[in-house]
C-alpha cells in the first residue's frame, strides 16, 4: 500500500477516525496494529523480520541496565548490533557480495560462477534498521533511557508514515511523542494536509512526469548523446528530489494527522552554494545519522586534516553503499566525499588568503550576488553530474553519458534540440507544462528558505486558500486520469 495508491487514499481517513475516537489509553495499541497492517500490506512475507529486529534491539537495550549484566553490556551490545546489521546485509548485499567476489577472481583468470539467492529485499529494511540501531547505540552510551514498554517501542520502530522510507526518527525526539497521551490538534492536522497536498503535487505532477523521459534515456544510454543527456540528467536531478521530498512531505503530513511531528527531511537543497550545504539540506534524517554514527566516531574534524578528509570519504562511501547494492552507488558516494574534501581544502586556503589581506576593500553587493550565483551554479552542475552515476545502470553507462554530454551541443544546438525532442517524444505542450511546474517548484523552494509557507498559508483569505487547495487537487486528479504515469517512489527500493 503505497502513498500514491487508491488503497492508501481509502485507508488514511478510516484509520484517522478510528484513532481519534479510540479512548486515549488504547490509541497506541490501535496505531501499532494499524502500522503493522500497513507494513503487512506492503511486505507480507517479511513482517516477521521487522518484528524480529524490533524484539532483538528492545531486549538488548533492556539488558544494558539489568542487574547482573553490568559486565556483559558490551557483549550484549555487540551481539545485538552485529545481528541487526547482518539481517540487513544478508537481504541487501548477499548477492552483490557474491557477484563482486566472483568478478574479482575472474580478473585473474579463475573462472567462477556466483552463488546467488532469489532474495526479495524487505520493504523499508534500510530505514527501520537504522532507526533501531540509533536507539540501541544511544541507550548503550547512556544518551537515552531504555524503553520499558515493548508496545511503545514497537510503535516507535513501525510507525506507518515513516516505516517504509523515513524520515529516520531519533529516540529523544520521537519516543516522547509516542508515549504522550495526545489530544487532537486542529492546526497541526491542517498543516499536515497542506504538506501532503504539496508532496502529492511534487510526486505525481513533477516527478512522475519526468520519470518516463529519464527512464527512456538512461535505460538505453548508448543510443543517445549531447543535449539529450544533459536534459535527462537535469530531469533526473529534479525527479529524485521531487519524488523523495514529496514522499517525505506526505509522510510528515500524515504523521501530523496523529499529532506526531517528524523531523524535516529536505530544505530547498538545490539552493545550496556548496556540496557541504547541499548535504545539510538533503535527506537530513539520513545525513545527520551518518554524521552522528559514522563520521563523528571516526574522529570527524577533530583530527589531522588528512584524517578528516579520510573520514569524509569513508562516510560517503558507506552512504553510497547504504543506497543500494551496486558499485554505481558506491562510486556516487565516493564522488561526494572526495568533492567535499577538495571543497574543504579550497575553503581553507581561501580563508588563509583573506586573513592575510584583512584590510582588503569589502566586496560590493553586485560582486557578492555574482559570487553566490557562481557557487550555486558550480554546486548544481556537480551534484547533477554525480546523480548520473546514481541513476545509471552501470558505471560504464555513467561514464559513457558523462563523456558524451558535450557532443553537438555548441556547434549544432538547433539540431541537438530537435534530436532531443525526438529522442524523448516531447511535445511543445509537454515542455510548457514541465517548465510551468518547475517554475512553481523553484519559487516555492526559494521563499521557503526563510518562511514556513505551510504555516503562513493560514494568513491568506479563505477564498484564496480554497482556490489553491481545490486547484491543486483537481490538477492532480485530472493528470492521473488523463495520461498520468504512476511510478513507485524511488527510495522505496533502498
Amino acid at each position: 500500500m503505497l502513498f500514491n495508491s487508491l488503497g492508501f487514499v481509502l485507508f488514511l481517513p478510516i484509520v484517522f477516525v478510528l484513532y481519534w475516537v479510540m479512548p486515549k489509553a488504547y490509541r497506541n495499541i490501535c496505531l501499532l496494529l494499524i502500522s503493522y497492517y500497513f507494513y503487512f500490506s506492503c511486505s507480507s512475507s517479511y513482517t516477521l523480520i521487522l518484528l524480529l529486529t524490533t524484539a532483538v534491539t528492545y531486549m538488548a537495550a533492556r539488558l544494558f541496565d539489568k542487574e547482573g549484566f553490568e559486565n556483559r553490556r558490551k557483549a550484549v551490545f555487540v551481539c545485538a548490533l552485529v545481528f541487526t546489521v547482518l539481517i540487513l546485509g544478508f537481504f541487501k548485499y548477499f548477492n552483490f557480495l557474491s557477484e563482486s567476489i566472483t568478478s574479482f577472481f575472474n580478473l585473474f583468470g579463475l573462472r567462477m560462477d556466483p552463488f546467488t539467492l532469489k532474495l526479495v529485499m524487505p520493504v523499508g529494511i534500510s530505514f527501520y534498521t537504522f532507526q533501531s540501531l540509533s536507539y540501541l547505540i544511544d541507550v548503550y552510551k547512556g544518551k537515552v533511557k531504555a524503553q520499558k514498554n515493548f508496545l511503545t517501542y514497537a510503535l516507535y520502530i513501525s510507525f506507518f508514515p515513516q516505516v517504509i522510507s523515513g524520515p529516520i526518527g531519533r529516540t529523544e525526539e520521537l519516543m516522547p511523542q509516542i508515549e504522550a497521551k495526545k489530544d487532537f490538534d486542529h492546526d497541526n492536522a491542517v498543516y499536515g494536509l497542506r504538506l501532503m497536498l504539496w508532496g502529492y503535487f511534487k510526486k505525481l505532477i513533477i516527478a512522475d512526469s519526468l520519470g518516463k523521459y529519464v527512464d527512456l534515456i538512461f535505460g538505453n544510454a548508448t543510443y543517445y548523446f549531447g543535449l539529450t543527456f544533459i536534459v535527462a540528467a537535469i530531469m533526473y536531478t529534479i525527479q529524485i528530489y521531487c519524488d523523495f521530498s514529496g514522499y517525505s512531505e506526505i509522510a510528515i503530513g500524515t504523521a501530523r494527522l496523529f499529532n506526531i511531528n517528524l523531523m524535516d527531511n529536505f530544505k530547498s537543497p538545490y539552493m545550496s552554494k556548496s556540496v557541504k550545504e547541499f548535504w545539510s539540506r538533503w535527506h537530513i534524517s539520513l545525513s545527520t545519522w551518518f554524521r552522528d554514527y559514522i563520521y563523528f566516531p571516526l574522529g570527524g574534524s577533530r583530527c589531522s586534516k588528512l584524517k578528516e578528509y579520510r573520514n569524509l570519504i569513508i562516510t560517503f562511501l558507506v552512504s553510497g553503499l547504504w543506497h543500494g547494492a551496486n558499485w554505481t552507488f558506491v562510486f556516487w558516494g565516493g564522488l561526494h566525499g572526495l568533492y567535499q574534501a577538495i571543497e574543504k581544502e579550497i575553503s581553507r586556503r581561501v580563508s588563509a588568503v583573506k586573513e592575510k589581506k584583512q584590510n582588503i576593500k569589502q566586496s560590493s553587493k553586485a560582486v557578492e550576488i555574482f559570487s553566490n550565483f557562481g557557487h550555486w551554479l558550480i554546486t548544481f552542475i556537480f551534484v547533477t553530474i554525480f546523480w548520473i552515476f546514481f541513476r545509471a545502470d552501470s558505471i560504464s553507462d555513467a561514464l559513457f553519458i558523462v563523456t558524451h554530454l558535450h557532443n553537438g551541443v555548441v556547434l549544432h544546438f538547433a539540431d541537438a534540440w530537435i534530436k532531443l525532442l525526438n529522442d524523448m517524444g516531447l511535445t511543445t505542450f509537454g515542455v510548457v507544462k514541465l517548465v510551468a511546474a518547475l517554475c512553481v517548484l523553484t519559487v516555492f523552494d526559494y521563499f521557503s528558505l526563510k518562511h514556513d509557507l505551510f504555516r503562513e498559508a493560514k494568513r491568506l483569505p479563505v477564498v484564496i486558500r480554497w482556490i489553491i487547495y481545490v486547484g491543486l487537487t483537481t490538477l492532480i486528479i485530472v493528470s492521473q486520469l488523463y495520461g498520468g504515469t504512476k511510478q513507485t517512489f524511488i527510495y522505496f527500493n533502498f
